[in-house]
């Protein structure tokens, strides 16, 4: 049995090795120094509108579950993305990136500039959590388990290449490294004991890598407009828009 719950932990790990974000061109791009400040703010602004519907993501999946140990352990995830009356959130903390990059707070806020391919990739991942059984929407949150690798080459790659970057401007990563380790000790022990069956463990899998593909189709979508070849689409973020006079 030991030996069968390492072996779908190690599946698991490597459909990150293989399909996570950390290898997608724009994040070499944009860790390297290689972004203009106009790539950033695209990023800046479609990244947003991924951390504002974690949380509606998260009640969502919460809405659903009638343990309320579960309920209790996953209420944390909301808090930490908005935040508390006595403590600032991640979405808070992202805005204010957002300024110090030189974007408007409200209208990053207001997900005007946002690309479709973003729109529809975050939508149908909020669809999906609320939608799939309960052990495919907490598989799918398991990218967090490769998040910090990412985090850290973010913190680093910023500082050392951007005017922008200081310690308050991106504090989000910095949090992000103490807050998500809970959120992955969390989902991994609840997956790999709730996938008792070899076709828990593939829909599992597949829940994994659907929410991998959510995340590297953003990118592809970033870098096709504001990279190469450059094609924005109607509607999305222009350079010039919703700069702070």
């Amino acid at each position: 049995m030991a030996t069968a719950r390492a072996a779908f932990e190690a599946r698991l790990r490597a459909i990150g090795d293989e399909r996570y974000h950390d290898k997608h061109p724009f994040h070499h791009l944009l860790h390297s120094g290689g972004c203009s400040i106009d790539q950033v703010r695209a990023w800046v602004i479609n990244r947003y509108y991924y951390q504002s519907r974690i949380p509606m993501k998260d009640a969502a999946f919460i809405s659903r579950v009638e343990d309320p140990a579960l309920r209790r352990a996953w209420r944390s995830r909301i808090e930490d993305h908005d935040g508390t009356a006595t403590r600032e959130g991640g979405i808070a903390r992202w805005l204010r990136l957002a300024e110090a990059v030189g974007l408007d707070r409200d209208y990053v806020a207001s997900a005007r500039g946002v690309l479709p391919a973003t729109r529809f990739a975050v939508d149908a991942y909020v669809r999906y959590v609320r939608d799939e059984p309960l052990l495919k929407a907490v598989a799918s949150s398991l990218t967090e388990l490769f998040a910090p690798k990412i985090h850290a080459e973010r913190i680093a790659g910023l500082l050392e290449n951007y005017a922008f970057a200081t310690p308050e401007t991106i504090a989000y990563f910095r949090h992000r490294l103490d807050e998500a380790p809970k959120d992955v000790a969390f989902g991994l022990g609840w997956v790999l004991n709730h996938a008792v069956t070899a076709a828990d463990q593939d829909a599992a899998a597949a829940a994994l890598t659907f929410k991998t593909e959510v995340l590297w189709s953003q990118l592809d979508a970033l870098y096709s407009a504001y990279v190469a070849p450059g094609n924005i689409p109607p509607g999305a973020w222009r350079p010039g828009d919703g700069i702070v006079a």
